[in-house]
């Protein structure tokens, strides 16, 4: 995609087991990650971090459309946890 002022926007999807577990879209514009949206499937949440100040609203609302097009909103549960409302589960 380019932006109005000819900046190249891409986009990266990948998954972390590692510090966190879940997939996530980063955004680059010019080749410099600006942003990431991150589903994490331990804490059954996705959340937005910006890597940069200044990040374009287009840009922006092109990533969250790329982000929900791509990537399942749903978290992955480990089968073996227990979920929210079983016996002896916290909430």
């Amino acid at each position: 995609m380019k932006l109005r002022d000819e900046r190249k926007i891409s986009y990266v999807i990948a998954s972390d087991v590692n510090s966190r577990d879940g997939i996530g879209l980063e955004t680059y514009v010019d080749g410099d990650l600006v942003m990431e949206i991150f589903r994490d499937d331990t804490e059954r949440r996705t959340y937005l971090k910006l890597f940069s100040s200044d990040v374009n609203l287009d840009v922006l609302e092109a990533s969250i459309s790329k982000f929900k097009e791509r990537i399942d909103l749903d978290c992955i549960y480990d089968v073996n946890a227990e979920q929210p409302g079983e016996p002896g589960a916290t909430t």
